[in-house]
């Protein structure tokens, strides 16, 4: 059940392991895939800075489910789903802080002292992992940097090692010729990688397959030489890809144009804005279009001027008034001996009763 890349060159042989480093190096390799199951490790050569020495951070799609580092020297959930995987192997998290001991070995030995790197402060980082299509296409990816430089990366397709520079030549022909090493990072991507990345998602599918609709909002703002600005937000959504286009007479329009990306909540959903600079006197013509799994289909947005609730807010105060004026009245005729025909209030209760009245209103939720 080993689903980590493989032991290290030279390292023992040991069970499964989720790994991936601190630094957010390549966070954006998972590009539209539906889910992506991806490690990030990172050495640095001197510890302190706000880091340790060696860390592993394991991410399944964007959230973050394991930990490692030199410092605690052992593998830390990171979500609750992910202690699921102790009903498969009750000793799964003991061989995995022993595998991720083993890597950072080879981080130590292999990587900084065979590396001939000036004094000071530097880092190294791998990434790697895989991915999975909706229509079940699969990617894997293996990629080193070094001094947050592209340094190396594998080419699946011939065994072999890219080197971005003259100086990643030498660890690339020592690698190219290890073909054990090599064999293990790319049957890893493409093989274990995929399977585990299936089973973690049954594990966390309550949220990790759940379905959230976005919340459309178009506002619009004035801006120079008499154009303005409509911006269209989509908030609250889940899972994280999503269409958001601007269309001008049903076509889309990418003219004047500007997209925020998409970033994550504090809750684990996710929110994005586009915005359009638009002559004011078009802005009928404009509609805001956005696409989601969670949607039955597209939904389109315009600007709509806000409707003011003062109005409605004085009519249900008139009413509420009437209501309890007739209230009073009857409530007076069924008391026995009671003269309903008294003299009206005096001014100051009259404003007393009104003052009441708006109070009670103001205070309730329908403002």
């Amino acid at each position: 059940m080993e689903q980590h890349p493989g032991p290290p060159p030279g390292g023992s042989k040991a069970a499964p392991a989720w790994l991936r480093v601190l630094l957010r190096w390549g966070a954006g390799a998972a590009g539209s895939s539906a889910h992506s199951l991806r490690y990030f490790f990172t050495g640095v050569s001197e510890a302190g800075r706000g880091l340790p020495e060696f860390v592993i951070v394991g991410y399944l799609d964007d959230e973050r489910f394991v930990l490692y580092d030199s410092q605690t020297r052992r593998d830390v959930p990171q979500t609750p789903w992910i202690q699921e995987v102790e009903r498969d192997d009750p000793r799964y998290w003991h061989w995995q802080t022993q595998l991720s001991r083993n890597w950072e070995l080879f981080f130590r030995v292999s990587l900084w002292n065979r590396h001939n790197q000036s004094r000071g402060f530097h880092t190294w980082q791998w990434m790697h992992g895989c991915e999975l299509s909706k229509e079940g296409h699969k990617r894997g990816y293996s990629q080193f940097a070094y001094d947050g430089k592209d340094y190396l990366s594998l080419d699946k397709e011939t065994l072999t090692w890219t080197a971005a520079n003259s100086r990643a030549q030498v660890t690339k022909r020592r690698w190219d010729a290890d073909r054990v090493w090599t064999e293990g990072r790319r049957n890893f991507v493409e093989g274990r990688c995929v399977e585990w990345l299936q089973k973690y998602l049954d594990f966390g599918k309550d949220t990790l397959l759940r379905k959230e609709p976005p919340v459309v909002r178009v506002g619009r703002k004035e801006g120079y030489d008499g154009l303005e600005t409509l911006t269209c937000r989509a908030h609250g959504f889940y899972p994280k890809e999503i269409e958001v286009t601007w269309k001008k007479d049903g076509e889309v329009w990418q003219q004047d144009t500007f997209h925020g990306g998409v970033v994550p909540n504090s809750d684990g959903t996710y929110h994005t804005w586009i915005s359009v600079t638009i002559d004011p006197k078009d802005r009928a013509r404009y509609r805001c279009h956005v696409g989601h799994d969670s949607l039955q289909g597209p939904v389109e947005e315009a600007w709509e001027e806000a409707v003011s609730a003062w109005p409605i807010v004085g009519g249900l105060l008139a009413v509420a008034a009437v209501v309890l004026l007739m209230v009073g009245v009857i409530s007076c005729t069924r008391r026995r001996g009671e003269d309903c025909t008294a003299a009206p209030r005096s001014d100051k209760e009259t404003e007393n009763f009104t003052t009441g009245v708006t109070e009670h209103f103001s205070n309730s939720e329908i403002l």
